[in-house]
């Protein structure tokens, strides 16, 4: 005959306090899991809220939504060739061609030729122009100023590396 012997705790109920320790981590999961549902979906509100508001502005100076958003690139990380813009916005080059031309009639950007290369171009935002956006924008710059005056720096700086992280491949000069 075999007899097999258990070691102690074998085969045993979890305890009360086993049973409450693994439904407090249960608890804690799924609230870490509404968070992040939580996180995601104000996001999806945010830029549904950013793309009224960007629409709003380039309805008031008559430029179409992806031109303005061409235009944001090229006054944040200009000047740049429409071969680059392009690839950055993630429109063929044929498009960024009537998209620069409708900037540049708008007084928007200018293009200037490359010294060493007769046939290359960069273009750049007019600094001049650029004011009446900046004003259009000045109620959101104003709300951003308010709620981000609440927070500590580090939290600001939590923030701002939370933000990064969602455009992975871009630098901090990007």
């Amino acid at each position: 005959m075999i007899f097999i012997v258990l070691e102690e705790g074998d085969n045993q109920m979890p305890t009360k306090a086993q049973r409450a320790n693994e439904s407090a981590a249960r608890e804690a999961k799924r609230a870490r899991r509404r968070r992040i549902a939580a996180a995601k979906q104000s996001l999806r509100e945010l830029r549904i809220e950013l793309a009224v508001l960007n629409h709003r502005v380039g309805s008031k100076i008559e430029i179409k939504d992806i031109d303005l958003d061409c235009l944001d690139v090229i006054v944040r990380h200009g000047p740049l060739s429409p071969t680059a813009l392009a690839r950055r916005v993630g429109v063929h080059l044929a498009t960024m061609t009537g998209i620069l031309a409708r900037l540049e009639s708008g007084g928007w950007i200018v293009r200037d030729r490359v010294e060493n290369d007769r046939r290359a171009v960069l273009v750049r935002g007019v600094p001049d122009k650029q004011r009446d956006i900046v004003r259009l924008y000045g109620g959101m710059n104003s709300a951003l100023d308010d709620i981000l005056d609440s927070y500590s720096d580090d939290q600001i700086d939590l923030v701002v590396d939370f933000l990064r992280q969602l455009h992975p491949g871009r630098t901090d000069g990007d």
